[in-house]
């Protein structure tokens, strides 16, 4: 009998053992998984019985995100799911490295140049060359994977790299600012020429195509489109796009660019450069949503054009998600909305007040650069952010997210600190009054909606049962 038990104990304690193993194996990968990291395979199946006994003994005192178990968590790396693309995958953290210095070796061992202002400009460059494959290698990885995760890496190196940048511009001075500009570019540094668009208003054929052709028009398509695949909704686009010609109105008085006729701000903007960006944007997130997504290795595919299809494939997104923003669901959404839109229409702002201030013709590539690095920063900052808002365990906001807040933020001080005494005309009195009742409006809504209204109607159902 005794020998019976024994038996029994020893099994009841191998399976608690194997039980400890799979345990401890979840909360490896959940850690792994917070971290941005996959969890190597091999390391796992080195793990003995003995060292998850240890462990397990402290898992009283671990976190509960810890030990959360989530399916995710044991997908294959795309090195094991397509060994095809493997290499692709397979971190080269030494030979990159490696590579870096022996650049760096020649650049040490190569004659010196005695141009100090080429020189300041390619180290600059090189530095933030630098930093960057840094951030490649060891950077998190952000929510999106195609192309490949370390292109989301390399643009929350420039974020940084922009953020830095912005923060030294802040503790300077206009003059100085401005010359710093010049510096780069020499053609830079001098005031802009005022133009209006809002001289010639009649409808004539001759003031209509003096406004069509210009390239701006194109852009706002483009742009509309842009921010359409970020926000992913139809609603909150238009919305946008009638308050940033209402903030044209409003602050006219300060940037002559504004001032445009009511058919250029309504008809041409709103009604057809818009519309058609926003419209073609929502299409495009409509049919990646009904999208089937049934990836095939690389190496599985026989045929050359299927190959070939497939890696034209790797640029489209590997899955899609539907943003439900639920604006008028709580509180927390209504106010989680108006703050993301708010700061989609500073951003839109920043972009002609620095031009104004800094003296930066709108088509230079200084401009354009800033666009395209926002519509980077913005794809995977609004999804990180849209994760953070509806998934009760994410209980932080991504890196990206948090620094596109960030940089927007400091170039809106940066706005504030150069504009001192450049915009001496007030603003009219219809625009005070415009806003003081469009946002009476907007923080009435919230008030109503979620408190008054759900206090009424607890009273109203009181008063039911008691009658």
């Amino acid at each position: 009998m005794a020998k019976e038990h024994d038996l029994f104990m020893e099994s009841t304690i191998h399976s608690l053992h194997v039980s400890n193993a799979s345990v401890h194996s979840h909360s490896y990968y959940a850690l792994s998984r917070n971290y941005g990291e996959e969890p190597p395979r091999t390391k796992m199946r080195q793990l003995s019985s003995s060292s998850f006994a240890s462990e397990i003994s402290t898992a009283d005192d671990r976190p509960e995100w810890y030990l959360k178990d989530t399916s995710v968590q044991f997908q294959k790396t795309p090195a094991e799911q397509d060994p095809a693309v493997g290499f692709f995958y397979t971190p080269r953290t030494l030979t990159i490295l490696g590579a870096m210095l022996l650049m760096l070796v020649y650049v040490a061992m190569a004659p010196e140049l005695d141009d100090t202002i080429p020189n300041v400009k390619i180290g600059i460059l090189a530095s933030i060359g630098a930093f960057c494959v840094f951030g490649m290698l060891q950077f998190r990885d952000s929510l999106l994977l195609r192309p490949h995760p370390a292109l989301w890496r390399v643009v929350l190196s420039v974020g940084v790299v922009y953020q830095l940048f912005l923060v030294f511009l802040l503790f300077q001075n206009k003059h100085d600012a401005r010359l710093l500009f010049k510096y780069i570019d020499p053609s830079l540094g001098v005031p802009l020429p005022e133009k209006s668009y809002g001289d010639a208003c009649e409808l004539t054929y001759e003031n209509v195509m003096d406004q069509v052709v210009d390239v701006f028009v194109l852009a706002h398509a483009l742009g509309w489109f842009c921010k359409a695949l970020i926000l992913r909704n139809y609603t909150f686009c238009w919305i946008l796009s009638i308050m940033f010609e209402v903030m044209e109105y409003s602050l006219s008085h300060q940037l002559n660019n504004f001032d445009e006729c009511w058919w250029d701000h309504w008809i041409l903007d709103v009604l057809i450069c818009n519309w058609l960006g926003m419209y073609l944007g929502v299409k495009t997130c409509e049919y990646f949503e009904m999208k089937q997504y049934s990836w095939q290795g690389l190496g599985e595919i026989p045929t050359v054009k299927g190959k070939l299809k497939r890696t034209m494939q790797q640029f489209t997104p590997k899955s899609w998600t539907k943003f439900e923003w639920d604006s008028t669901k709580s509180f927390k959404s209504y106010a989680t909305i108006i703050f993301i839109l708010t700061m989609f229409l500073i951003c839109e702002l920043n972009a002609f007040y620095l031009k104004t201030l800094l003296w930066l013709p709108p088509a230079h590539p200084i401009n354009i650069i800033r666009i395209f690095s926002f519509f980077m920063f913005g794809i995977p900052g609004v999804r990180e952010a849209y994760q953070f808002l509806h998934d009760v365990n994410c209980k932080r906001i991504g890196p990206q997210a948090w620094l596109l807040i960030g940089c927007i933020a400091t170039e809106a001080l940066i706005v504030y600190k150069f504009g001192q005494n450049e915009f001496p005309n007030p603003a009219p009195a219809s625009v005070i009054y415009f806003w003081i009742a469009f946002l009476a409006l907007l923080t009435g809504y919230p008030l109503c909606q979620f408190y008054l209204l759900p206090k009424l109607q607890e009273e109203y159902k009181v008063k039911q049962k008691l009658q």
